[in-house]
């Protein structure tokens, strides 16, 4: 039994480095480029892994290379490959990713492949009821995560919810969160309040503790993260980190967070931890392969 599962997707990401982020109609010469594990699912499973906590990545990929360097990729990372649904019909992912050297800033184009298909029959329920923590984002069809978190929480889950790709919910989503985890742009999104600074941040969580989530944890990227559960409200600045490629720090961040909580830590110490691993998986060239290791948090 592993304590945490994650449902999500797998991509292959293609990732250019250069001076800029070309604009439409322009061509330029990148300096860099990697191929590697990505998807929000993905980056999250292998950041556990690497910090240590034994996880449940439930996903769907092609039967084609992409799919091998999935299977390959999250074996190396020592994540259990036997949920993973292999496809004769659709494609792996893929994601096209461009990033500015200098800010670590992207722009990037995702096509889901294989998991845009994924239907509940698919899923083996049992391993959610089995763990601690459920954590997913809104990678695969809405059907399917939905009946996924009803599971995790008729199970006495901790429910954990990345809202990416941002898109219309149910009040029966936010009613079955125990943390939500938006960036500045999805929090604005759900909130319809748009987020400049701290200020706007409490007032974000303030209409989205409304919804009925329990807690909200905004992260804000370069000004750090913003928590609230409607009492109780914490600001932590961001690392300071010479930031390469900003790809998966969201990632890297919940899945540290997924962690620290599970092994007990005080929220504040868990927003702490988990906000210095997302600095650290900013200062490298890619997502999935970007997640610190344990060793590199001493």
């Amino acid at each position: 039994m592993n304590d945490i599962t994650i449902l999500g997707i797998f991509v292959a990401d293609l990732s250019f480095s250069g001076d800029k982020i070309p604009v439409s109609g322009e061509t330029i010469l990148g300096d860099n480029y990697n191929i590697g594990p990505g998807g929000k699912g993905c980056n999250q499973a292998i950041a556990i892994s690497r910090l240590g906590g034994k996880v449940n990545f439930i996903s769907k990929i092609g039967d084609d290379d992409y799919g091998k360097l999935a299977i390959n990729s999250l074996q190396k990372n020592k994540i259990d490959t036997k949920n993973i649904i292999i496809s004769k019909k659709h494609k792996t992912g893929v994601a096209g990713i461009h990033v500015d050297k200098n800010t670590g800033k992207n722009a990037i184009t995702v096509v889901r492949g294989a998991p845009s298909s994924m239907t509940i029959d698919e899923i083996n329920i049992d391993i959610i009821k089995q763990s601690k923590i459920f954590l997913t984002q809104l990678e695969v069809p809405l059907d399917v995560t939905l009946y996924c978190l009803k599971t995790a929480k008729k199970n006495g889950l901790i429910n954990i919810l990345n809202p990416a790709p941002a898109c219309k919910l149910n009040n029966q989503f936010f009613e079955l969160i125990d943390y939500f985890t938006p960036n500045e742009t999805e929090a604005e999104f759900y909130s319809g309040v748009k987020i400049n600074n701290e200020d706007d941040a409490k007032k974000s969580a303030k209409k989205l503790i409304k919804f009925g989530i329990k807690n909200v944890i905004i992260t804000l990227g370069e000004k750090g993260l913003f928590y609230s559960n409607g009492k109780k409200e914490i600001y932590i600045k961001a690392s300071k980190v010479k930031a390469i490629d900003t790809t998966g720090a969201g990632d890297a961040f919940n899945g540290g967070f997924s962690v620290a909580l599970l092994e007990g830590k005080e929220i504040n110490e868990c927003l702490y931890l988990a906000n210095r691993i997302a600095g650290l998986s900013t200062t490298r060239l890619g997502a999935g392969d970007s997640m610190p290791t344990l060793n590199e948090l001493k």
